[in-house]
């Protein structure tokens, strides 16, 4: 499969009510790696499509771990949407970027998930992905 993404979505198509979106942690992704859970088909089962931060990619990529190795090859071969966050800290721009264009969050982080004030994809029982 071909690696397919579309740099920067249009916000009409992010804000079509029958069109829902999820934006991806370092923390979701890296963890769904370890506990082996295909989050991009389980997302896509859900009627969801993927946006990935270029400053989450960087996060994976300057990280020495096995799994972010595997987890760049998994995004090489997927499709999602690269959006750029405004601003230097990756967590201030993922809250701002969802209260902006009310996206799901996908992260682990505790910190991140009590500022988010929109829904959060979250992991369940180390398998199940569930959105709060």
């Amino acid at each position: 499969m071909k690696k397919v993404i579309n740099h920067e979505p249009n916000l009409r198509e992010i804000s079509k009510k029958n069109r829902r979106f999820v934006l991806l942690d370092t923390s979701f992704i890296l963890t769904c790696i370890r506990n082996k859970i295909d989050f991009i088909e389980e997302i896509s089962f859900q009627g969801l499509k993927i946006l990935i931060p270029k400053q989450v990619i960087q996060e994976i990529k300057g990280l020495a771990k096995p799994e972010s190795k595997i987890a760049l090859k998994i995004l090489e071969k997927s499709s999602f949407n690269e959006v750029d966050l405004k601003g230097k800290k990756v967590d201030a721009g993922i809250i701002s970027y969802s209260k902006e264009h009310n996206v799901i969050v996908a992260t682990l982080d505790r910190e991140l998930k009590k500022r988010v004030k929109t829904s959060k994809l979250v992991i369940r029982g180390k398998k199940k992905l569930e959105i709060v």
